[in-house]
């Protein structure tokens, strides 16, 4: 075999491996990146290679828009709002998590984020916040089911610390959190299928 020929092969497998370590490095790069959200990606596409695909075009959308930072007076609104949110979970539970939903899209709104369908939106927040993505779209999924009395008070309960969860890294600040003795079902059954005032239904 002539020298040229020999060369061609070395090119071609020094890119080869140059390519494979490149696509390793990339997949690596996202899987610390998105962490939890990297392994369930890969579940739902089915392979490595379309998860890859996917997160990396995540992030290219989420470079397409810009982030805004809050304006201290926008922040102490948001503060106040999630607070009057929050007091209300005693006594109408189900209305808290629909308002706690409703609250977290307007900070993302606010924010920068393009507001658009409910998977959209969860993608473009696992891009800067991958470690709480997984709340949000629980709680989403026990806000969905609390609309046809199919979420418990402890589900809804559960719900409001999520939503809390993403809306505190949004806003960049803790909020108060809520307290224990104010929360139905503590200390007692919550297996029970509640009205939105918080009392059992028999």
């Amino acid at each position: 075999m002539p020298v040229w020929a020999w060369t061609l092969i070395v090119i071609a497998c020094v890119a080869l491996i140059a390519w494979v370590a490149y696509r390793l490095f990339t997949r690596r790069k996202l899987r610390d990146h998105f962490g939890d959200e990297y392994d369930r990606t890969v579940e739902e596409a089915g392979s490595k290679r379309k998860a890859t695909t996917d997160l990396r075009d995540r992030r290219k959308r989420r470079a397409s828009f810009e982030l805004l930072p809050l304006a201290p007076g926008a922040q102490a609104r948001f503060e106040e709002q999630w607070r009057s949110v929050q007091a209300r979970f005693v006594d109408r539970p189900a209305d808290s998590v629909r308002e706690a939903d409703v609250l977290v899209a307007e900070l993302m709104r606010t924010r920068g984020y393009p507001m658009e369908e409910f998977d959209q939106r969860a993608a473009d927040v696992s891009v800067d916040h991958p470690n709480v993505v997984s709340n949000y779209r629980a709680a989403h999924d026990i806000r969905t089911r609390s609309d046809s009395k199919g979420a418990t008070t402890e589900d809804l309960r559960t719900a409001m610390v999520h939503y809390r969860s993403l809306f505190e890294e949004l806003l960049g600040t803790k909020v108060s959190t809520i307290p224990r003795e104010a929360m139905p079902g503590e200390g007692r059954d919550t297996g029970r299928q509640t009205s939105e005032g918080g009392r059992r239904v028999s």
